[in-house]
């Protein structure tokens, strides 16, 4: 296994803000402090080459266990297993082996050029400088940013500089790479160049891939597996096609007839939307399969085209968290 996580837990002491003078001068005296548990009882493992997604919501604790697994942060108690190393003791041999990407975070120095950075990353790394150039050359190409690594990064828009930071975390051919938010802020564009560039080089060099998203394009388009947490604790763990098939509980059927109107009485479907010649229907398949739907459509006129689509990522994600809230 690339990755071993078994009852994963982190708690922070958070002091506790005091109201005026008073309560301040009290705090710096006696400060009070609470608990605030960010990863509570998590346990998953990663194969060798696998792409997973890593989602929740804001404060599920996604963050704090990527910097975990990489060494960053100490866990509070549970065993962490990276590539067999333990990254909080054994960070540094780990850092050789990993990529990391933070969003929001950049590793490429802001007023130089990109270039300068992989430079430096090279000896970071101790990397041969015939196998560097390789490995550099060959990453340029393929994320097309030839034309941009000879400018100062402050002059880059966010999804170059974002192309170049992928590029400065694969420069040492890691065998595995932690991707945390890294499309966010892109144009619709940008993003499907960079998930397409990721999942095609995880294919080809066989290297695990956890990628933390609140975008389900992520998921869907890198990823082959999902991991579902909130409050810290897992909710789900399976396949992304297999998410589908079992939280869908409805579809959209999109018809185009040679009637102007078409009306579809059965229970569980509802009209969304509506212009001449073309209707989009919501079917609830618990309440009414979409092979009756279809019929009956049929029946009411004739069809130029039909189309039938799952709901979108987001929707079935965010029915899980629900489906969680409301559990006792």
């Amino acid at each position: 296994m690339s990755i071993e996580v078994e009852n994963l837990r982190k708690v922070f002491q958070v002091r506790e803000g005091s109201r005026g003078l008073g309560g301040s001068l009290r705090g710096l005296i006696r400060p009070q402090r609470r608990e605030v548990v960010a990863v509570d009882g998590l346990s998953f493992s990663i194969a060798a080459g696998e792409r997973v997604a890593f989602v929740g919501p804001n404060g599920a604790g996604k963050s704090t266990t990527i910097k975990m697994l990489t060494g960053i942060l100490h866990p509070t108690s549970g065993s962490i297993r990276v590539l067999g190393l333990e990254p909080s003791r054994e960070r540094k041999q780990l850092a050789y082996k990993v990529g990391t990407v933070f969003g929001q975070r950049t590793q490429l120095w802001y007023h130089l050029p990109a270039r300068d950075t992989f430079d430096l990353l090279r000896y970071v790394y101790d990397l041969d400088g015939d196998t560097y150039a390789r490995r550099r050359d060959e990453l340029v190409e393929m994320f097309a940013i030839g034309d941009l690594i000879s400018k100062p990064v402050r002059q880059l828009s966010l999804g170059e500089r974002m192309r170049c930071e992928i590029v400065a975390s694969l420069l040492p051919a890691p065998s595995v790479l932690f991707l945390d938010e890294p499309t966010i802020g892109l144009d619709v564009t940008a993003k499907a160049t960079l998930r397409d560039l990721i999942h095609q080089l995880s294919v080809r060099d066989g290297s695990t891939v956890l990628l933390t998203s609140h975008d389900t394009g992520d998921m869907e388009r890198v990823c082959d597996r999902v991991i579902v947490i909130n409050h810290g604790a897992p909710l789900l763990d399976e396949p992304v096609a297999e998410l589908r098939t079992h939280y869908i509980r409805r579809k959209v059927v999109t018809l185009m007839t040679a009637d102007a109107t078409v009306e579809v009485d059965l229970p569980g479907v509802t009209t969304t939307s509506h212009v001449p010649h073309r209707t989009v229907l919501e079917v609830d398949v618990e309440q009414t399969p979409v092979e009756a739907v279809v019929q009956a459509a049929m029946r009411a006129t004739r069809l130029r085209d039909l189309t039938v689509e799952d709901p979108p990522m987001e929707e079935i994600v965010q029915a899980i968290y629900a489906q969680a809230g409301s559990k006792p």
